[in-house]
């Protein structure tokens, strides 16, 4: 049976089963900051002075629906990054793909700032971030974050609100992320250039940071990476095409979000970009708000994050619990 069989929307995908931490991750880094609770399905990363943490999938995928809930520290958070993305960076180094959200902490009294973003073929020169605000105290609570990958689209959730889509045309060529890639949930500094261009970096007076994941979804076409062309089968691609498919209702969701709570978008940044992305769907309303924004800074997920990725599941015996 098709891994989709019975996805026909984007709803349907929020209704997929929890899955314990050992049975799709393992340890990628951080030694003890890595805590996998009692229960087996939460985990804490941690960020002091020594180390950041991170876990890694067991397996890569090809497509898929990619899910966590996710509670960020509170307080002082500034120069603090949470990522949780996708990537093939380990298996290919000169021509990787890449989907990301990332969690950009900021001083007291700012909130948190959400950063989407995608690489494909080694893009990386080619920036096509969005940043937003959110409607909610992530530090409070538990929220879901998701990213669903198909064939021809990229959807990137929050609290099962689509807030970006990303078509695949003809114009972005290889951009579109198009290889298997492994899911990575991280926590490390970012100071450089996370909070208003690296003006803030982490104060370690805070630490420890303390970000929790729960509800794990790995939902996906797992695929053999020594294959010279790995595919899904025909159900699987075709179910996950239907479930990419936002309804009306989660359209007008979605451009409410976009309307009240984007503050960036590479499309508008003719700083960066002379001539407009070929893919950018320029809408004039969201150019004249966003024609002004404080000065962006951007980094990128440490390429020694991606290592290990196939350490045995044998790591997680040494890894506490709570």
């Amino acid at each position: 049976m098709s891994l989709f069989t019975g996805l026909v929307s984007g709803f349907a995908l929020q209704k997929l089963p929890f899955i314990q931490f050992d049975e799709g991750y393992t340890h990628l880094f951080g030694d003890q900051n890595l805590i996998v609770h009692r229960d087996g399905k939460s985990v804490r990363l941690t960020l002091d002075e020594r180390t950041g943490s991170g876990f890694v999938s067991n397996d890569i995928y090809l497509h898929g629906f990619f899910s966590s809930s996710i509670k960020l520290p509170a307080d002082y958070s500034a120069g603090v990054v949470i990522a949780f993305y996708l990537s093939n960076g380990d298996l290919y180094e000169k021509n990787h793909d890449e989907i990301d959200f990332e969690f950009l902490g900021n001083i007291r009294g700012k909130e948190w700032r959400i950063q989407t973003n995608i690489y494909g073929n080694g893009s990386t020169h080619l920036g096509r971030e969005e940043r937003y605000n959110l409607w909610f105290d992530p530090t409070e609570d538990f929220h879901q974050y998701s990213i669903l990958w198909s064939l021809s689209h990229i959807i990137f959730y929050v609290d099962n609100v689509p807030i970006r889509e990303v078509k695949r045309t003809a114009s972005m060529g290889g951009d579109f992320p198009a290889k298997p890639m492994s899911l990575y949930a991280t926590i490390w500094d970012g100071s450089k250039w996370a909070t208003d261009g690296g003006k803030y970096g982490v104060n370690y007076k805070y630490a420890p940071y303390v970000a929790q994941f729960t509800d794990l979804i790995l939902h996906g076409c797992a695929v053999d990476p020594t294959e010279k062309f790995p595919s899904c089968e025909d159900g699987a691609v075709e179910n996950l095409q239907l479930a990419s498919e936002i309804t009306e209702s989660q359209r007008n969701k979605m451009e409410i979000f976009r309307q009240k709570h984007m503050t960036y978008s590479y499309c508008y940044d003719h700083m960066r970009y002379k001539v407009v992305l070929a893919e950018c769907v320029v809408n004039p309303a969201e150019a004249k708000r966003l024609r002004v924004y404080d000065p962006v800074t951007f980094g990128g997920i440490p390429r020694g994050h991606r290592r290990g990725k196939h350490r045995s599941r044998s790591r997680l015996a040494g890894t506490e619990s709570i």
